[in-house]
């Protein structure tokens, strides 16, 4: 096994531990850290295949923002352990089952196609980074997506605070 093989492997297992341990958590601040770990580990698989913009979105945009505000919101709420919710309930090994199953078909009717084992067609270098300097002119472009860019930043903030005013606890006086 090659160097990369071997990392691939870690990485994957670190993402499937990750949303494991996401679902089966009972303190959602510690789903909310094994969210992290997981997407890092998915960031990693996109350094693997050679997709560094790809890679970089996954670490600015899901682990530096949504999974920051996703632990803040879940520190702002109340009762974040969980104490009385049930993480296993009585359909646990059904849906282990039928997942098992979903697995096995698509994997199944993969091998059926002829080209799921063939190797990649080699991408030109010249037409991905002339689509990542596309993609980052129309994002200050004020006749592509700089305004909708804005006006969703403007959304998520106000969400936030949103956010924040509802889970901020209340004067015995003002209720």
């Amino acid at each position: 096994m090659t160097p990369i093989q071997v990392l691939f492997l870690i990485s994957s297992a670190l993402v499937l531990v990750g949303a494991l341990m996401v679902v089966t958590r009972r303190n959602l601040v510690h789903a909310a850290f094994y969210l992290v770990l997981t997407l890092f580990g998915v960031a990693v698989l996109f350094v693997l295949l050679d997709a560094g913009f790809l890679a970089a979105v996954q670490v600015v945009v899901y682990i530096g923002a949504i999974a920051i505000l996703l632990i803040i919101g879940v520190m702002v709420t109340r009762n974040v352990t969980g104490a009385e919710v049930k993480t296993v309930n009585k359909n646990f090994w059904l849906a282990i089952v039928i997942a098992l199953m979903v697995f096995s078909s698509i994997f199944l009717a993969l091998n059926q196609w002829s080209q799921f084992n063939a190797p990649p067609a080699a991408a030109s270098t010249e037409v991905l980074a002339d689509t990542v300097i596309n993609l980052g002119v129309a994002f200050v472009d004020a006749n592509q997506f700089f305004i909708p860019f804005i006006v969703v930043s403007i959304l998520l903030l106000g969400a936030l605070i949103g956010a924040i005013v509802i889970a901020w606890p209340r004067k015995a006086s003002e209720e």
